[in-house]
């Protein structure tokens, strides 16, 4: 494959699974929640960097993942203590990501780690990076670890598919029912916080949030059924890729930055034009009605 096959194909595998997670924090009420535990991963990180000293492996991993439940279990436990939700993530991913930071400018010294890094990734670094992989030949790391995570994404949704979905609509239901609403809480922490240490390294927290939040954002806008939501925003995820992908070429500037924009434009179109909540359509709509009243009142 092509340099440029590999940054788009990263990047599609970063729109796909965070695109169908992000669903679920919509429907959730938890958009921000993606944003701190897309900051807060970067303490995991570092903290792993340094007990291990290695940029690499699965202790990455199992550090971001620690740190996303960190940050989950202590907004649970401020919100359960009457701290309102938002101010609870305010006040825990603030902190956890200025430790982060902290570490990074006085502990890691000259690693390949650093906090600009950290915002904007570097996705063009990725064809670079390459490992081996049977049948597959050599492939970027970081592809191949988008690739793994998707699959993850797809296999947990698929099981527990009833029981988010009843969950995410109404946990009191749900709990009336037998299912666990606590439990399942924290496994969709944890499948949010894989989703995005995945991404991380490749194209920073920036891209992450918005390929949490706006894709699903804008399939909300098209459709209420569930299923249909998630396919439409892991479209929307590759259609922002490829769309940055193409604008940052143009312009000559940042991949990740770009793509992180061409989600706004996506969402800002579905704003203006979805059959049900758009604009556009609610005018027409209106319209519509108004001039068939006004035929009504005309003929009587």
């Amino acid at each position: 494959m092509t340099y440029t096959g590999w940054i788009l194909l990263t990047a599609s595998l970063v729109g796909l699974s965070c695109g169908i997670v992000g669903v679920f924090l919509i429907l959730r009420r938890m958009a921000m929640m993606a944003d701190a535990i897309s900051h807060t991963v970067l303490l995991g990180i570092v903290t792993a960097f340094l007990i291990t000293r290695e940029l690499s492996g699965p202790h990455m991993l199992i550090g971001a993942i620690v740190a996303g439940l960190l940050t989950a279990v202590l907004v649970q436990w401020f919100n359960s203590r009457g701290v309102q939700q938002d101010a609870s993530i305010g006040v825990v991913f603030t902190t956890l990501f200025a430790i982060g930071v902290i570490l990074i400018a006085t502990q890691v010294g000259n690693a390949h780690l650093d906090t600009k890094h950290a915002l904007m990734g570097e996705i063009t670094f990725v064809p670079w990076d390459l490992m081996h992989v049977p049948l597959l030949g050599e492939v970027p790391k970081a592809t191949f670890m988008l690739g793994a995570v998707l699959l993850v994404v797809i296999i947990v949704i698929l099981a527990f598919y009833k029981e988010w979905k009843i969950t995410s609509f109404d946990p009191a239901l749900a709990a009336s029912i037998g299912i666990p609403v606590v439990l399942m809480h924290y496994v969709f922490m944890s499948l949010v916080s894989i989703t995005t240490v995945a991404a991380f390294d490749a194209v920073g927290a920036i891209m992450v949030v918005a390929m949490l939040i706006t894709p699903a954002a804008a399939a909300y806008l098209w459709t209420d059924k569930l299923s249909t939501m998630l396919v439409l925003s892991g479209t929307f995820g590759v259609i922002s890729a490829f769309t940055g992908y193409y604008i940052a070429v143009w312009l000559d500037t940042s991949i990740s930055g770009s793509m992180a924009f061409a989600t706004g434009i996506v969402f800002l179109i579905s704003f203006l034009f979805s059959p049900k909540h758009g604009v556009l359509s609610r005018y027409l709509h209106k319209f519509n009605t108004h001039g068939s009243q006004e035929k009504l009142d005309g003929t009587s």
